[in-house]
C-alpha cells in the first residue's frame, strides 16, 4: 500500500543504476518523481514502471556537462509540480586512466558532470527549496571522494569537491531547514565501469572485477532511501571495502600503502 505523501523527488542518472532502483522505491512511497539521464528512450521505461507502481512522475532528458543549459532545466524541473523537496545528484562519470596520461578534455568532462552541474543546479534551486520552507539534498559521491585511487584522478577530485561543497552548503543553510545526505558508495554492480571514460575519452566498455563482485544496485537502493528520507548527514553503501574509509581515518599511513599496492582497472 503506497504511503501519502505530497513530496516531490528530482533524481538524475535515473535511467539504470541507483538512480533506477532508489526511484522505484520512491515511487512505491508516493513521491512525485522528475528524472533525469541523457537517454530518453531508457527515462520513458523507467517513467512507465514509476506510474505502473502509482506515482506520479515527469522526464527531463539532459546531457549534464552542457552547464550553461541546467538554469533553464533546473527552472523546468521546478515547474513540472512546482516545488521540489528532494534533489538527488546522482549521475556521474568514472575514470580509468593514469593523471598525465589523461587528455584535459577528459578532466573537464568529468569535473563538469559530477561536480560542476550539481553545484549549478543547487545554486538555482536552494532559494527556491529555502522560501518553501525547506528541502533536502541528497549527492552520490564515492569513497573514493575519501582517499585518491589509482587511474581515477579526475573522478576522485570531483567527489572530494562535492564533501567541500555540500559540507559548506549544509552549515551554511542548516537553520533554514536545508539538509545534506552524502552518499558514498563503494562497489555497487552498476554499468559505471562500462561508462567510464578512458585517458583518450573513450568507453571504457568492460564491466570491471570489483564493480561485478559489488552489491546489487537494488540493496543499496534501499539503504539510501532511508538514509534520504531520514535526513542522515552520510550513508556508506557496499561491501568489505569499506573498510578502506575507516583505515583512511584512523591510520592515514596504512591506507596509503594500501592505496599504491591497488592494482586498479
Amino acid at each position: 500500500m503506497q504511503e501519502i505523501t505530497n513530496k516531490v523527488i528530482w533524481i538524475t542518472g535515473a535511467s539504470s543504476g541507483i538512480g533506477e532502483a532508489c526511484a522505484y522505491i520512491f515511487a512505491s512511497k508516493g513521491y512525485k518523481l522528475i528524472l533525469t539521464a541523457t537517454r530518453e528512450k531508457r527515462l520513458e521505461k523507467v517513467r512507465q514502471k514509476c506510474i505502473g507502481l502509482g506515482a506520479e512522475c515527469e522526464i527531463l532528458p539532459v546531457d549534464l556537462s552542457q552547464i550553461e543549459r541546467l538554469d533553464a532545466i533546473t527552472d523546468r524541473a521546478i515547474s513540472f509540480f512546482g516545488k521540489i523537496d528532494v534533489m538527488f545528484h546522482n549521475a556521474g562519470i568514472s575514470q580509468r586512466g593514469k593523471s598525465v596520461e589523461t587528455d584535459f578534455a577528459v578532466d573537464k568532462k568529468i569535473m563538469d558532470v559530477n561536480f560542476f552541474a550539481p553545484v549549478k543546479i543547487t545554486k538555482r534551486l536552494l532559494p527556491e527549496m529555502i522560501a518553501g520552507g525547506g528541502g533536502t539534498i541528497a549527492v552520490t559521491t564515492s569513497i573514493s571522494g575519501k582517499f585518491g585511487f589509482p587511474l581515477r584522478s579526475a573522478y576522485a577530485s570531483s567527489k572530494f569537491a562535492l564533501y567541500g561543497f555540500f559540507e559548506t552548503v549544509q552549515a551554511e543553510y542548516y537553520a533554514q531547514n536545508i539538509r545534506v545526505v552524502m552518499v558514498c558508495p563503494g562497489r555497487v554492480k552498476t554499468n559505471i565501469s562500462y561508462n567510464a571514460l578512458e585517458a583518450d575519452g573513450s568507453k571504457h566498455a568492460q564491466m570491471d572485477t570489483g564493480q561485478n563482485n559489488g552489491i546489487p544496485a537494488e540493496k543499496a537502493a534501499r539503504k539510501i532511501v532511508n538514509a534520504i528520507r531520514k535526513q542522515k548527514p552520510e550513508v556508506l553503501v557496499g561491501g568489505k571495502e569499506l573498510l578502506m574509509v575507516y583505515i583512511k581515518r584512523f591510520f592515514p599511513g596504512l591506507a596509503r600503502k594500501i592505496v599504491r599496492k591497488i592494482k586498479a582497472t
